[in-house]
């Protein structure tokens, strides 16, 4: 075995290189998530000519993987020190209070993209207080290895519920409180609902929304 193997491979390092791999990991999950989404709201929603989208695709490629690069490093830094403040062991809180600080840091400023993956955060956050069903969304374990946890989707009645309540009440804001809408929404339902309300001739009714 060679020394940076036996290094890479030795348990003391483990908590330190583990910050690292997330970081990489975070970054690389940015890029794969932010870039086709920047990408297709550039085709249907941008705005001058291809030079200044291209440059608005990177920049929100750039910032959403950046950000999760550092929120998963910080994330683990502070869990390692709480566990290290309390003899290598592993509090309830120490996961909250790692998250309350890395998101104050990390995601506190406003911008568009810390906006939609603070929305995305919340809805999940909302969505866990539906009661479950019985059986998991599969059967092979995920999760860490040795892991038995595994996602269970909400009760069918209760997320009947839940969708209903969660349009009618984004299509009431969108017709009367619009302002109030995250701006990648509020593009899309514009297109939806309201370009087509709008047509000159065959071509705009069909092919080309104006």
């Amino acid at each position: 075995m060679s020394s940076i193997t036996h290094w890479l491979s030795d348990p003391r390092m483990h908590d330190y290189l583990a910050i690292v791999k997330g970081a990489r990991n975070g970054f690389v999950y940015g890029v794969k998530v932010r870039f086709p989404h920047a990408l297709i709201m550039a085709i249907l929603f941008g705005r001058g000519d291809w030079k200044s989208r291209i440059l608005v695709i990177y920049k929100a490629t750039k910032q959403h993987a950046f950000n999760l690069a550092k929120f998963v490093s910080l994330y683990k830094t502070l869990l390692l020190l709480q566990r290290k403040a309390n003899g290598g062991k592993q509090r309830s809180a120490d996961t909250f209070v790692a998250g309350l600080l890395g998101g104050y840091v990390v995601f506190g400023d406003r911008s568009a993209v810390n906006e939609q993956i603070v929305l995305y955060v919340v809805s999940r956050v909302i969505a866990s207080f539906m009661p479950r069903t019985g059986s998991p969304y599969s059967k092979t374990p995920a999760g860490a290895s040795g892991s038995v946890v595994r996602p269970i989707p909400p009760d069918p009645r209760y997320f009947s519920v839940f969708a209903a309540l969660s349009w009618g009440a984004v299509m009431w804001l969108f017709q009367h409180r619009g302002e109030a809408i995250q701006p990648g929404m509020f593009n899309s339902m514009t297109y939806l609902y309201r370009d087509s309300e709008v047509w000159t001739d065959l071509r705009t009714l069909l092919w080309h929304n104006t």
